[in-house]
């Protein structure tokens, strides 16, 4: 490797951030079974197209039914050990996963920085994997999905699914997508 091949490795990427629930998988509400995981039509694909073009493709989940009791965090694991199966049996793989476990707060306010819209999630994995957040992508069905994308100087894109209420739509406007697939698109064209 030369120099300059050694100066590109050090350089810090742009990646995808994805929600997981209702934007790679059906969102089932508390999920804690791995035989309830069910992949999103198109989302292998789109995320195997991000593999391909060597884009790191990292899940950012609020997942708190941890912290509500109604699951445990290895019950937690166990599903995203399903969905990853799933990904890989249609050539597709994530880079890394990472949860808030926490439940939110009096009046849905968040109690810790790493509750999504909160960004704590995000720059641990910029660290862990050499991320450049600023050139990154935040996609999901749900605007606290999309918000961190404003914080830390990214693009978002809200996925319109039918669990993206209508007053998150109109709140993203010319930010929005019909699929994880027409999201992938738009960004590999600018890739």
């Amino acid at each position: 490797m030369d120099d300059r091949d050694a100066d590109a490795a050090r350089r810090p990427r742009a990646a995808v951030f994805l929600d997981r629930d209702g934007t790679v998988i059906d969102d089932a509400h508390y999920l804690s079974r791995p035989n309830q995981v069910r992949l999103i039509s198109g989302a292998a694909n789109a995320i195997s197209r991000l593999n391909a073009a060597s884009v790191p493709v990292v899940v950012i989940s609020n997942q708190s039914g941890v912290g509500r009791g109604f699951f445990s965090h290895n019950e937690m694991l166990a599903v995203q050990r399903r969905v990853e199966k799933l990904l890989a049996e249609r050539g597709a793989r994530l880079d890394s996963a990472y949860f808030c476990p926490h439940a939110p707060g009096a009046d849905g306010e968040p109690v810790c920085a790493c509750r999504k819209p909160g960004t704590e999630l995000y720059h641990r994995a910029a660290r862990d994997l050499g991320l450049d957040l600023r050139a990154s992508w935040y996609i999901g069905d749900r605007w606290r999905d999309v918000a961190p994308a404003d914080a830390l100087g990214g693009s978002g894109l809200l996925i319109s699914a039918a669990s993206t209420p209508a007053d998150e739509l109109s709140r993203a406007r010319n930010r929005t997508a019909l699929s994880l697939g027409a999201a992938v698109d738009a960004i590999l064209a600018r890739v």
